[in-house]
């Protein structure tokens, strides 16, 4: 396998080794430099020693002075050199000549190396080579009792012997050395293991192609994605996200926690619950969306939160369309055949020769439609507004339900936009008809559309079964509904467009039993839209 194809972890691996070895092999030879050094340095010491005490030996001053020095001098010479483990001690007179040597027959010899300073009254040392080879050697001054230098002691340690001290020392050293290795080896395969199982065992180019697919997807996705960590803190969202949520591009959310964050309130509680979802619509700003949100595990360890978004608003109001126009159609039929039901009870009655009866049955139907649809587009001259609680009607009359408008209800074209206008008020009757459904008649709602306070004013009322007082708060919240089962969005758009308006809402219960729905929105700059 290549280097390229090689893991970060076994890259790291291999690169520790290398460098580590580096490392010990040059603190090794570091350590043999300075124990070289020290070796000389202690040898200096050593011969020096030796050689300060023979010069002030009275034997040596004595001997130095007899008619036969080499002779006084040899054995002791000799004594002194196996005793301190010295290679020689040389006593020489001041002219150079030996008169004691560890080779008897170069005594009398002149003595190789520098004297001059010991001459001058100067004990020093030196690396020199002499017969004996290179050595750390020493030369001290004898002086007499009037301080003359009458002869030179010179004691030294070959270089060879100083080597051969240090070899000895060097198994401890290597020991040393491969316990190291083995520390530091040992180090960095648990850290190469640690980094294994992080990186899942992936190299350097397969980390950076799939950081850059993880990049291009998350910004190309059109599903918004919100990540959380195991302590609901934000690790992710992307730009999708961000636009559906309505935070800034450059806002910075990477490690924040979900209470720090300008959210919808339906998203801020759906993500610090962490509870999972499934396609549940949630309310954020003027926008419906659709969340999934699940714990996601890893070897059976929790990562975190996913919550992914995806925006139905445009669905949801082509679904509302659809239930409008499909509740419109099954009234329509059903009227359809109610029609045709009287139309064949008109042509028998024709028939039977009982013409006035016939007349007034046919009559007495469109009579009451014509009246409704005058007293409607009367009342409303927006389009739109007018078709919708015509349409409800039909519907409300298809349920066995009276839809009321109330005779005062008076509202122009164009004091707001017909969108919000059809939301307000198509969701107001949906839910009253929803309240009255399955109660004792009569079941009745009414309807007041119009204008006071430099306000649009809507108002619903049902002859439900009443709204318990302590849920008066909830009513416009997400979720709340008068249905026994249902997720209650109808109510929450209501609150949407009241809040994005800046208008107000009211639910009351009334004396006489059902609930009071009231919607003021004020007339501004967009109204005229």
């Amino acid at each position: 396998m290549s280097v390229r194809r090689w893991s970060i972890a076994g890259q790291l691996f291999a690169l520790q080794v290398v460098v580590v070895t580096l490392l010990v092999g040059a603190g090794t030879l570091g350590a043999v430099f300075l124990a070289r050094a020290d070796a000389r340095q202690s040898a200096r010491e050593e011969v020096l020693a030796v050689a300060e005490t023979l010069a002030r030996s009275p034997d040596v001053r004595a001997a130095v002075r007899s008619a036969d020095p080499a002779r006084a001098l040899q054995p002791y010479a000799e004594a002194t050199r196996h005793a301190t483990a010295t290679d020689f001690v040389v006593v020489m007179a001041p002219d150079r000549t030996r008169y004691t040597h560890p080779d008897p027959t170069r005594i009398g010899q002149p003595f190789v190396g520098t004297v001059g300073p010991a001459l001058a009254g100067r004990p020093f040392t030196e690396t020199n080579v002499g017969t004996l080879g290179e050595s750390v050697r020493a030369v001290v001054p004898v002086r007499a009792t009037d301080g003359r230098v009458v002869a030179l002691v010179s004691v030294g340690i070959t270089t060879e012997a100083i080597n051969r001290k240090l070899l000895r020392q060097t198994p401890v050293l290597l020991a040393a050395t491969a316990a190291a290795l083995a520390l530091a080896g040992a180090g960095s395969w648990l850290l190469s293991r640690r980094l294994r199982r992080q990186t899942h065992g992936l190299g350097p180019a397969q980390m950076t192609r799939m950081y850059e697919y993880y990049d291009a997807v998350l910004h190309s996705v059109r599903e918004g994605l919100v990540v959380m960590d195991p302590d609901r803190r934000v690790a992710l969202v992307n730009d999708e996200g961000r636009r559906l949520l309505g935070l800034a591009p450059d806002t910075e959310l990477h490690d924040r926690p979900v209470g720090g964050l300008a959210l919808p309130p339906a998203v801020a509680e759906l993500l610090d619950s962490g509870r999972p979802t499934h396609d549940e619509p949630v309310l954020a700003h003027d926008r419906v969306l659709v969340a999934n949100q699940q714990t996601t595990l890893f070897e059976g360890r929790p990562l975190g939160t996913v919550l992914t978004l995806r925006d139905h608003t445009e669905l949801r109001a082509l679904a509302g369309e659809l239930d409008s126009v499909r509740g419109l159609s099954e009234a329509l039929r059903s009227q359809a055949h109610e029609s045709a039901n009287r139309l064949h009870t008109v042509l028998t009655l024709v028939e039977l020769g009982r013409a006035d009866e016939a007349v007034r049955l046919a009559t007495e139907e469109l009579t009451l439609a014509q009246q409704l649809t005058d007293q409607v587009v009367g009342a409303v001259t927006e389009p739109a507004l007018a078709a919708l609680l015509l349409g409800k009607s039909a519907q409300a009359g298809e349920r066995g339900v009276e839809l009321v408008i109330d005779p005062e209800s008076r509202l122009e074209e164009g004091f707001l936009p017909s969108g919000d206008l059809l939301t307000v008020v198509g969701n107001l009757v949906d839910n009253a008809l929803e309240a009255v459904a399955g109660t004792e008649a009569p079941r009745r709602v009414t309807v007041f559309v119009g204008t006071a306070g430099g306000e649009v004013v809507v108002r619903v009322a049902d002859t439900g079964p009443g709204l318990d007082p302590g849920r008066v708060t909830d009513a416009f919240r997400r979720g709340w509904s008068t249905k026994s089962s249902g997720r209650g969005l109808g109510l929450a758009l209501v609150g949407q467009v009241v809040a994005r308006h800046g208008g107000r809402s009211a639910v009351d219960a009334r004396s006489g039993g059902g609930t009071l729905f009231t919607v003021r929105l004020p007339i501004g700059e967009r109204s005229g839209a």
